[in-house]
Formats: C-alpha cells, structure tokens, sequence
C-alpha cells in the first residue's frame, strides 16, 4: 500500500473545528457554487484520501482503465490525508473546485444536509440498494435520501500472532470472546512472548471512537437513545470504557495506545511486539508481507470477539459523491458509477473489500484474500453506526477528549461519560 497512516483519524480538536466552523460561517459549507450536469465530457476533478482502503496505484489504475471506457472525459485525481479530507472539501465547496469527493460514513448528514454533495437517489439503480450489503448502503444515506455511491466497506477485524499463542499454549478458539481475549493476553505475558500483548488505536482522534463503538456494542450500550440524546454513558457504554481502562492497569494494553493510531498498532504488531489487535482490513496484506513484517505467515485473522451483546464492527465505510458545486455533474456521477462497479471492485479486493453481496462468494475475490473474505461475509453483517448528526465532528472531539480523561486515569469513567453526555447534548441540539 503506498501510505499506510491512519485513515481513521480525527480531524485534530482546535484546528480542524475552528477552520470548519469559519468557512461554514463564511457560506464554505452552504454549496455556495451552483453546479451544473455538463456535457457528460470534458475533465473530472477528484478528491481522494491517501491511505489505507484503495491506494493511489490502484485509484490511478482505475481512472486509467475509465479512461480507457470513456475517452472523452478526462479525470484528474487529487489525495490527501485522512486528516485532511473533511476540511478541503469544505474549504472547496464555494469554488466548486471538484466534481467528486470521497466522504467518510460519519459525513452524509453534514454534507447532505448543507448541500455540499447532491442527492443522487434518483440516479440508483433498484438493483444498487438490493445488490450492496446493507451497511454499504448506509454509507451514503442520511434522512432517506442518498448523497453517494459506497466504495469502501469496511471494518475492524481482529489480528493476532499465531507464534505467540503456541508460546503460551493458547486455544485460539478462547479469542472468540473479549473475556477469552483477556485470558489469553495473561498467559501470553506470563510466558514473556510479549511485555504488553494488546495495542490500541486510542490517541485523541477518531479511531478511538471506532475502537470504543466496537466495545459498546459488544457490552450492548449505544451511542444515543431513542429520542436522539446521548446514551453511552450508562450500561454498556460504561462497561466498555471501564474495560479498556482496566487492560491498561493490569498491564496487559501497551500504555503507547494512547498515543497511537492504526498505523502505529500496524508497526507494533508488524514487529512482533503485540500479540492481538483491532485494525482494517487493509493489515491482513501488509502484516503478512515479508518486506515489512517480521510476522509474515503467523497472522490470523477473525471476527471482532463477542461481549455480552453481541461482536458488532464498526462501520468504517466511505462514499463517492458529486458535489454540488460540479460544472460536470453527469461525467463525475459516470466516473463514480465505473469505480463502484462490482467488476471493478473485484478486481482489488485485497486492500479493500467490494460493497457487493455476491462479490463474497466470488472464487476469484475469496482466492484474492481467502483469509479475510471469509470473516467479512459475516462480520460486515453486523455493524455499528456512529451517530449521523450534522456536527458529528465536534460530537467526536468532546467524547475523544473524555474517553481519554478515563485511559489516562485523570477520571473514573462513569464522571468521564457523563461530562462527555453533556457537552454532546448540547452539541445535538444545536
């Protein structure tokens, strides 16, 4: 993959905000540009985030094979950093500077709701939504109208080091389970085949909320109730945050998880250094490649381990929208349309799964990542949706900055949800 940093990360707190809040001010998130459906040729401008999921070789070899298809547009791809993909297309809007960006599954309530990306639920084809796996759909989906096209399914899945469960005499049979996971991380550092086996994506950013929904969901608690305010701060929500604080006392979470991102786990657990971890799926083909890992061959892969509701995955899918400033609305929706299709997808199933149902019990994408294909036919059944609100980034920052309070022992983390609970009630009602 060409840049394997975080994908996940948040916009970081004081930065990212305040540069939204402005341009929103200023008109930048009202899709101050009128667009225009085009000629249907011409050039396309898109945005896309380089790391992991699709990497630009594979991005640019899409857009060649377009090409190819479709001679009379001429697409331009543009990447940047996770961290900066909220923004700059924000900051874009009022130029109307590109005809498609990339938005993560956390942004349609946003984008839709100021009009900065257009509503394309007439442009689907019925069999679109029957054909995608239903997480897929929710991707691009915000108050029953639909802003984009799914491109990137995907969630965290569970990776551990064969090596160091045969050093212990583990049953991997006992990491079905969050319980069973503590079981084997205690005898794995009573053998000494790792000083801390877990590692975790839980710096103060947004991969430490995916981590976090992954744990809620499994204690069965929620982001919010059914009356939209926030709810994690009691049952299981408490139970998950108690949880992770506690791997970190006992000894058994590397204290440097709250200071590291996926990335950061991916080195780690690369190195041979962690015996368990969440990450993407994109880890599977980088953790097992000989040029980068010292673990290449003794990684496996399964679902997320069960809690007592359930193994939830977070859903960490992204769409393809059209924005409304596009002068070329028609061509940009086409070029949307040929790297969403399921042939295409299929094509580059190793570092990025198809949103496509039937693509999963295709011979050839199984036998591009028999390993993980597999566990994602189920775990991409069942996911866990962060909450679409219009300010879900601040939303994120006041919980990241709590959930933090509590890992670093500042806070007991029921005081920590709760003070996190009112910052985002607030922020949910305005």
């Amino acid at each position: 993959m060409a840049d394997n940093l975080s994908r996940r990360t948040a916009l970081q707190a004081a930065g990212g905000l305040g540069l939204a809040a402005f341009l929103a001010a200023c008109g930048g998130g009202k899709g101050a540009s009128t667009g225009d459906q085009g000629s249907g040729k011409g050039e396309v401008r898109a945005l896309f985030m380089k790391q992991a999921g699709y990497s630009e070789d594979d991005i640019t070899k899409m857009t060649a094979s377009f090409a190819g298809a479709n001679p009379d547009i001429t697409v331009k791809p543009e990447f940047v950093a996770y961290e900066a993909l909220h923004d700059k297309i924000v900051a874009a809007g009022p130029a109307g500077t590109y005809d498609v960006v990339l938005i993560d599954v956390i942004w349609p309530a946003e984008f839709g709701g100021k009009k900065m990306v257009t509503d394309v639920t007439s442009q689907w084809p019925a069999e679109w939504k029957s054909g995608m796996l239903a997480g897929a759909v929710a991707t691009a989906e915000y108050d029953q109208k639909l802003y984009g096209v799914p491109w990137i399914m995907d969630t965290k899945y569970f990776f551990y080091n064969e090596a160091h469960l045969q050093t212990a005499k583990v049953d991997a049979a006992g990491l079905d389970t969050w319980d069973g996971v503590l079981a084997a991380a205690r005898k794995i550092k009573a053998t000494g085949a790792a000083k801390y086996p877990l590692i975790w994506s839980w710096q103060q950013a947004e991969a430490l909320v995916c981590d976090y929904a992954q744990l809620l969901g499994a204690m069965g608690g929620k982001f919010l109730d059914d009356s939209g305010k926030a709810a994690f701060n009691t049952g299981g929500g408490v139970q998950a945050l108690e949880f992770m604080r506690q791997t970190i006392v006992d000894g058994l979470t590397n204290p440097a998880s709250t200071q590291s991102l996926e990335a950061d786990v991916q080195r780690v657990f690369q190195a041979g250094q962690a015996s368990a971890v969440l990450n993407w799926t994109y880890m599977y083909g980088a953790a097992n490649d000989a040029k980068q890992s010292k673990i290449a061959g003794k990684v496996k892969v399964l679902q997320t381990p069960k809690g007592s509701a359930g193994r939830p995955g977070v859903n960490g899918g992204m769409a393809l929208c059209v924005t409304t400033g596009s002068k070329n609305q028609a061509a940009a929706f086409k070029y949307i349309s040929f790297l969403t299709s399921q042939a295409e997808q299929n094509k580059y199933a190793l570092d990025s799964l198809p949103v496509w149902k039937t693509s999963y019990d295709d011979a050839a994408v199984v036998k591009t990542n028999p390993a993980v294909v597999p566990q994602a036919k189920k775990q991409l059944d069942d996911l866990i949706l962060r909450p679409q609100a219009r300010n879900y980034n601040a939303f994120s920052q006041a919980l990241q900055a709590e959930l933090q309070n509590a890992l670093l022992g500042r806070k007991p983390a029921q005081k920590a949800l709760d003070d996190a609970a009112d910052k985002a009630n607030s922020l949910l009602q305005s």
